[in-house]
This record gives structure tokens, C-alpha cells and sequence, in this order.
């Protein structure tokens, strides 16, 4: 079982490096993205798009 964690760790490594290279590259292109901060989708970056202002049917939502 042991295998099973190094693999894992591995995996998250990689996704970590993938991310921070994807990250970097949008910083170096002057480009926003989109990360989750505190339990909500934030913009990083220059130029984010405004906020909406919310629709009926964002606040029903169950």
C-alpha cells in the first residue's frame, strides 16, 4: 500500500508544477485567471472581467 501513497504524491507534485507553470504563464502574457479562494472562484491578475450584478435566478438557486 505504501506504493500507492508515493504514486500519489507524485501525482499531486506534478499537478502542483502544472498549475504554477499555467499560473506564471498568464502572469508573464499579462492575463487574469481564475483560482478558488475561501470557498469562492476569485480573479487574479490584470484586467479581470467586472462583477455581475446578480440575476433572479442566481439568487434561487437551492
Amino acid at each position: 500500500m505504501i506504493g500507492h501513497r508515493e504514486d500519489d504524491q507524485k501525482l499531486l507534485e506534478s499537478l502542483r508544477r502544472s498549475v504554477a507553470k499555467a499560473l506564471d504563464r498568464k502572469r508573464r502574457l499579462g492575463q487574469y485567471a481564475v483560482v478558488w479562494k475561501d470557498g469562492k472562484s476569485v480573479y487574479i491578475g490584470p484586467n479581470p472581467p467586472k462583477p455581475k450584478e446578480p440575476t433572479r435566478s442566481d439568487t434561487e438557486r437551492h
